[in-house]
């Protein structure tokens, strides 16, 4: 399947744009710290259903699904520990595309779960 064509490819692509919008906003001394852990993970996450839509089989797809959840959970807690320490606000938009994209990225495990 093209990974263009798929949701939670798409809706990652989304929340990597706003992660990028965002974490603009962090202050410069966080340019190689935060700032930079937290779009790195953003990028991983389309990149690795990309990657992983373009394997040959299924078991190899789920794993690179897996990595994508786990990156993910990263930016998820870069994203609390950012609003923490006061760097920007809750965004509304922000956490409804994590919860998406978490929805996405699960189910798509779950099918390829139970095609493997």
């Amino acid at each position: 399947m093209n990974h263009k064509e798929m949701d939670v490819w798409q809706k990652s692509m989304l929340l990597a744009e706003k992660i990028y919008e965002i974490s603009s906003q962090f202050p410069k001394e966080e340019l190689y710290g935060l700032t930079s852990q937290i779009r790195r993970a953003a990028v991983s996450v389309p990149s690795n259903i990309a990657e992983g839509a373009a394997r040959k089989s299924d078991k190899e797809f789920l794993q690179f699904i897996t990595i994508s959840l786990g990156s993910l959970s990263e930016i998820e807690t870069q994203y609390i520990l950012a609003t923490r320490l006061g760097y920007l606000e809750s965004d509304i938009e922000i956490d409804e595309l994590i919860i998406d994209v978490k929805k996405l990225i699960l189910g798509t495990r779950n099918y390829l779960n139970r095609k493997i």
